[in-house]
Order: C-alpha cells, then structure tokens, then sequence
C-alpha cells in the first residue's frame, strides 16, 4: 500500500511499543471523531513528552507538568474561541477547505480535480439545517481509465447489471420504481406433497405456483402501459429482492430494464436521487410512487458491470466515482476523499473556522508564554513546556517545505509581534495571510487536538511514574 494519509498508516503499522501504540490509537480516534487531524496530533503529543522531559530531567515530578498542561489546555480552548473566525460557507470557500485538506495526501492536480466532486457533493446531499449525512454519497471505485478521469455523478452507479439479454443496455427518458418485492417462485415454508395422476394437473399445478409471481410482475407491467403509453420514455425496475428467470423474461417483453439484488444502502439513496417512494407491495401501485432520470446505462468492466442512473432533477444523494489504474491508487483516493468530505461536512456545520498554515499555533503559543507569567507556582513549567511544543507543527511544516524551521517560524513570530496573522507560506518559506491564501483549518479539528493532546501526555507522563515507582519498590524488597 502506498500512501500519505496519517489514518491508514497508524492503522496499518505493526507498533511494538505500548507508549507509541497508545499515541497512535489517539490519533486514529481523532481521525474517526473529526476526519483529520492525525499527524499533527501524533507529533504534538510526541512534542508535548519531549518538552516535559527537560524539566522531569531536572527533578520537577510529573504531576506539577500535568496539572500545567491542564491549565494551558483550558487557557487554549478560550483562546480558540476568541480565535476562530465566522464564515459564510459558500463554494469558492469550500473549494479551498477541500484543497488544504487533499494536497496533504494526493498529488496536486489530482487534489484540485477532486475537491470540486466532493465539494459538489456535500452540497448535493445538504438539505436545509439539517446535519450532513454522508453516507447519501456512494463511493464507488472503477479500476479503469487514470486517476483524473475521477468524477461526481449526480445520480447513482450501481455495480451490477440487467440479468436478461433482451434487456435495453442504454435508455433515456425512464421512469423509475424502486421496490423491495420478490419476483421469483419461492417454494412453501410448510412441508406438503403434491400428487398428481395426469399431465393436466401437473400442468395446473406449476401453472398455480407461478400465478402468484405472475400477478405481481403483471402489475408492474400494468403500470408501465399506464404512465408510458406510446410515448418513448422507458420503465426501469431496481428491486432489492430477487427476479427469477421467467419474470425477467416477461418484463422484457414489454421493455422493461429489470435490476434485481440491489443493495439496501442504495435503495434509500435511489428515492432521494430519483425522487419516488420504495414500495414494498405492488397491490396498489400508482404514478406517484415512481421516480425520473434522464438517462440510465449499463458499462462493462471485464467481467463486472456497472449501471449508471443520471440525469436527475434535484438529486439528494450522489455517487462519487473513484477511478484509477491500480487498486492502490483507487485506494489512496478512496481514503483522500474520505477525508476531503469530512474537512467539507465540519466546515459547514461549524460555521467557523481557524486561520491555517500554523498561524494559530504561533499565535496561541505568544499567548501562552504571556498567561505563564500570571501562573503560580511550578504549574507554570507546564503551561511553558505546552507553549513550546506548539511550535512543533509551524516548524514541521517547514521542514516539510525544505525550509530552515527555525528560521521560518522566527519569521511568523516577528510577523505575529507586528499585529500581522501571519502563517507559514510553504512556496518560499516566508510569513503571509492565511486567509488572503485561502488557507483554513476545521474548528472542531483543533479543538479536538487540544482536548486530546493534553490529556494523554498527561496520562502517559503519570503512568511513567507508577511505572517508575512499581519498579524501584521490588528492587528494594
């Protein structure tokens, strides 16, 4: 697996060390909470022992550290709120969320070419104050064509196909029921024998187990001659239970495309692409119950086929379609875009975000040096050692960049000192404006980190010292 993405390779890094398991096991959980955030949280935790370190070296004992790191924690999350700024989430703001968020983890074309589907996405799916649901976008991965070839499709893919030769490979103008109806014969869940002394009644008797199937496909066609007609728009069938041989054949006949063993998953995306309603009995069907799209067509891939249902009119669920020449570059995107939708689904929730490119963790940490002096006691080593690793993540981004990372983040400093919110600009290692850069980060996000960070460096710190205290009481005995 090849990747850049902080999750997947925590998850998949085999950790000896419990102390490094612990950390990383943090940072996976910030993943699965806010959707990114892992790296920055696996150096800031790793920064936040080294600092503590210098002064446990020194004989200060672990808990006065602690209780520091508490005390900077609280004093930046009210710094955080005054921090933050409030935006109007429109799409040319959004685009940028989604930049910032995929250029950490796919290439930079690539990066711009999917933020606009995922962007589009989440506005797809958005309906009025409502929180986002993303699980109404189908990621759906083709191993075909390159990476750029990657799209939105405002409707659904499917990956499966019409099981009927006859069956139309291309239709336009369909009307589309959604059902979770059997079609097949199913044999009775009551063991009877059936005799029968001529061909007659044998005749009968198959022709009674199949009326019952029967009736129900003769309504659907029943409905199909009603809302068709002798226009020339289509009829489609997507069931999520089962259409024997026999049913296909006769929804054939009459021109009906019949998809059967849909997913459940995609059923409730379907009447929110198509509009419609999902039935379950075909007693009473009416034109109401029926959804419109413009276009539905099968592609094959080898020996897998796709069905593709566009041209919707106000599509409420969408498919983002992932495809790529290899299935490691299939599953890069995959976990990029994940990402990417999530950066996009806090954003708007939010309502607010923080300026990015490390101008906040310079600016916090100016502040915490200041609140240091107004701490009593030892607590105030914590509060310093808090403040100091901070600067981990300005510095790293400069490393990063190939950049001296002292040099830069003394740059941002001195911009910060002038009253300039300055962050790192990672093309020439200068301090410039987030914002005037379109450079955000989530607010929930850096929230999350502070939280977090704190309270296992902590607790590591703490075990460290039971630890240390378990060992030195069995050499004495």
């Amino acid at each position: 697996k090849i990747t850049k993405d902080g999750n997947t390779l925590l998850r998949e890094m085999q950790i000896q060390n419990p102390t490094a398991a612990m950390i990383a096991r943090t940072s996976t959980a910030q993943d699965d909470i806010c959707g990114d955030g892992t790296t920055t949280s696996v150096i800031f935790i790793g920064e936040l022992l080294k600092q503590a370190d210098r002064f446990l070296s020194e004989g200060v004992h672990s808990r006065v550290v602690a209780d520091g790191f508490d005390i900077a924690k609280q004093s930046a999350l009210s710094f955080l709120e005054g921090y933050k700024v409030q935006k109007d989430m429109d799409r040319e703001l959004l685009l940028c969320i989604a930049k910032n968020s995929l250029r950490t983890k796919v290439y930079e074309e690539l990066a711009d070419h999917l933020a606009e589907a995922i962007v589009d996405a989440c506005l797809c799916v958005k309906i009025g104050e409502e929180p986002l649901d993303l699980f109404m976008v189908e990621v759906m991965t083709m191993q075909h064509k390159s990476d750029l070839d990657s799209r939105l499709v405002r409707g659904l893919v499917l990956d499966h196909g019409a099981r009927h030769p006859d069956m139309k490979k291309r239709a336009e103008n369909c009307f589309i029921l959604t059902c979770n109806v059997s079609l097949e014969y199913e044999k009775s869940e009551v063991n009877a024998g059936f005799f029968y002394s001529s061909a007659e009644q044998r005749e009968n008797l198959v022709e009674a187990e199949r009326k019952f199937t029967d009736e129900r496909v003769k309504k659907i066609i029943e409905l199909k001659r009603e809302v068709v007609g002798d226009t020339d728009k289509n009829f489609v069938v997507i069931n999520q239970k089962g259409i024997d041989p026999l049913s296909l054949d006769m929804l054939a006949k009459e021109g009906i495309i019949g998809i059967r063993r849909a997913k459940r998953r995609n059923m409730e995306r379907l009447t929110l692409a198509c509009g419609g309603t999902a039935v379950n009995d075909v007693s009473d069907l009416t034109a109401d119950v029926l959804g419109y799209c413009e276009v539905v067509y099968e592609q094959t891939l080898g020996d897998e086929k796709y069905t593709f249902v566009e041209g919707v009119k106000n599509p409420q669920s969408c498919t983002l379609l992932i495809k790529g020449p290899n299935k490691h570059t299939i599953e890069q995107i995959k976990d990029a875009s994940r990402d990417g939708l999530r950066a996009v689904k806090n954003a708007i929730e939010d309502k607010h975000l923080v300026p990015g490119a490390g101008a906040f963790y310079v600016a916090l940490h100016t502040h915490l040096t200041e609140f240091a002096k107004t701490v009593q006691g030892k607590a105030k080593l914590g509060v310093q050692a808090f403040a100091e690793a901070l600067l981990i993540i300005p510095s790293t981004l400069a490393m990063n960049s190939g950049f001296d990372p002292q040099d830069s983040v003394l740059k941002i400093l001195d911009a910060q000192a002038q009253g300039i919110p300055a962050g790192l600009d990672v093309a020439t290692g200068e301090a410039m404006l987030p914002e005037d850069q379109g450079v955000w980060d989530n607010y929930r996000v850096i929230r999350q980190l502070i939280s977090a960070s704190s309270v296992i460096a902590s607790q590591l710190l703490l075990v460290d010292e039971v630890m240390r205290a378990g060992h030195g009481a069995s050499k004495q005995g």
